[in-house]
């Protein structure tokens, strides 16, 4: 009895210690929000300039979310159709990307098969005026905003060509947009199926499985699963597509978090479609979210090798949940783990710096886990691929011609002098045709700043303010000096790699992805390694063995 009472007495000290933080947590949290009404109040009468207060409350909520992680975000009313459109894929309207090159709102992406490429707009075709309305340096959003509009409705684009004399002017019936996560899907040699797959939103797994079952018929049996620079989406698709190759009743991943009643495993609910099929999945930093679900579970069950980069890290799952006034709360509510316990966040938000910046986690907090068939894999920064394939760094100057829109506009200006499209496996950009480039580049005055060359103007700035300058004045000189000398030969040193973009850029403005695919794969040293390798069966299975 002596025992009894004890245990009760324990336990009454530790529901009311409980009970009293949980009280003394909610006052805090009263006074909080009491201080703040009444600070806002203050302000908004006494500040010595007119205040706008919906903007200044959206500031203070931004700033509160950003302080606990990137993906927890509030989504007001007149945001809601946008985030929608993100999250499934869907929305009204002509189906085209938008984008502004040269101060001018282009299209950059007429999706195939809806009412803007069937209409025939192209890519690079600059947007002049929509329904009559001149829009030439509009905000994309606003442009945007009037492409949109209800199904079945009517709108006219007068637009402008490269190669075109005169505007032309397309009438276009707005549709129900429903974009494909999948961005290309054919073979490699005559039987390995490549899948590249962009996104997560409703239906990714089905159009994965019809893609993968119209390349089997034309002789696949091997596939690459491209998931590099696919940011993620909706879970459930994650483990659908996971689904397709592992059998019915297997854990897919878990979640966790604070409320206990929304903990959950994910198994697979549905008879695959494949278990036998060689799998090589790309991955890179790029790779997030959803992208790690179905990589690191078909790693977990060794189920197919991974080839690329390391993945970015994003561990974290979230909800929306209804706010006031039709607003939308998407906040992070738990961590999610795959097969073998791996949670692969790589990011401490929880533990920021002084400064608000935010580390990985150390080293000494990962863990050792193990696959299906025992091979070691580790917790903590995203998914480690199988065989790493080191990135080659572009110039410089590529970046800055792809980030000015040049490289873009003068394959726009090539597809308009060259209207006929090339055998797009055959193309290649002849020397005449990058002698044309760089003479038109010249025109367009541009110009650039390396890395070197920032470091260089710093140190030169140290150097001033340390009164060093004198002495070392000379060898600085003689590095800038260099640094020129190497910039003015840029543009020829890096003739293969400029090139090969110029490439696949004019072949997506022929022929959209389908075009850009036939130009690159040949090029892409990550799919020629994936190709190697499902082509060496013992190779494959060495890699899928405990080492």
């Amino acid at each position: 009895m002596r025992r009894v009472k004890w245990i009760i007495s324990i336990t009454v000290i530790a529901v009311s210690a409980f009970a009293f933080t949980q009280t003394e947590r909610y006052f805090e949290i009263a006074k909080s929000l009491d201080i703040f009404a009444t600070l806002f109040k203050e302000v908004n009468a006494y500040y010595v300039d007119d205040v706008d207060p919906q903007k200044l409350i959206r500031k203070s909520i931004d700033s509160m979310l950003e302080s606990l992680d990137p993906y927890t975000d509030y989504i007001p009313e007149d945001e809601l159709e946008n985030f929608r459109a993100t999250t499934t894929g869907q929305y009204a309207g002509i189906g085209a990307l938008i984008g502004v090159i040269g101060n001018k709102t282009i299209i950059t992406h007429p999706y195939k098969g809806f009412p803007a490429n069937k209409a025939g707009v192209k890519v690079g075709d600059e947007i002049i005026a929509i329904d009559g309305k001149n829009v030439q340096r509009k905000p994309t959003a606003e442009v945007s905003s009037l492409l949109k509009g209800p199904a079945r409705t009517e709108v006219e684009l007068k637009l402008r060509r490269m190669g075109k004399p005169n505007d032309v002017v397309i009438k276009i019936k707005r549709e129900k947009i429903t974009i494909s996560n999948l961005a290309y899907a054919g073979l490699v040699g005559t039987n390995i199926a490549y899948i590249k797959l962009d996104d997560f939103t409703p239906g990714a797994a089905k159009e994965v499985s019809d893609a993968l079952s119209k390349l089997k018929e034309q002789g696949a049996t091997k596939l690459i699963l491209d998931l590099r620079d696919n940011p993620g989406g909706l879970m459930h698709e994650a483990i659908n597509i996971v689904n397709l190759f592992i059998p019915r009743d297997k854990e897919v991943v878990s979640t966790k978090g604070k409320v206990q009643e929304w903990n959950k495993t994910y198994n697979t609910l549905n008879s695959p479609i494949d278990i036998e099929i060689p799998i090589a999945v790309l991955t890179g930093e790029g790779s997030a979210s959803a992208s790690e679900i179905v990589s690191g579970a078909l790693q977990d069950y060794d189920r197919a090798i991974l080839v690329g980069r390391k993945t970015f890290g994003k561990g974290l799952v979230q909800t929306t949940r209804q706010l006031s006034y039709n607003s939308q709360l998407k906040v992070t509510t738990a961590k999610y783990y795959i097969p073998s316990g791996r949670c692969i966040q790589a990011l401490d938000y929880a533990h920021r710096n002084e400064d608000g910046s935010v580390n990985k986690f150390p080293d000494s907090l990962k863990s050792e886990f193990e696959t299906k068939g025992g091979r070691k894999v580790y917790d903590g920064n995203g998914i480690d691929p199988d065989i790493t394939i080191e990135d080659e760094y572009m110039g410089a100057v590529t970046i800055a011609l792809i980030q000015d829109g040049l490289i873009f506009e003068f394959a726009s200006r090539y597809c308009g002098e060259h209207p006929v499209m090339p055998d797009l496996k055959l193309f290649k950009l002849s020397d005449t045709d990058y002698n044309k480039f760089l003479e038109w580049i010249k025109s367009q005055k541009f110009s650039y700043v390396t890395a070197l060359e920032t470091s260089t103007n710093q140190l030169i700035e140290a150097a001033k303010q340390e009164r060093y300058y004198n002495e070392v004045e000379a060898q600085l000189s003689d590095l800038r000096k260099k640094i020129d000398t190497n910039k003015a030969s840029d543009l020829t040193r890096f003739k293969k790699e400029i090139s090969q973009i110029i490439e696949q850029q004019i072949a997506f403005h022929y022929s959209l992805a389908e075009g850009q695919a036939a130009v690159s794969l040949v090029n892409d040293p990550t799919v020629s390694q994936a190709v190697r390798l499902l082509n060496d069966n013992a190779q494959y299975k060495s890699l899928l063995s405990p080492r």
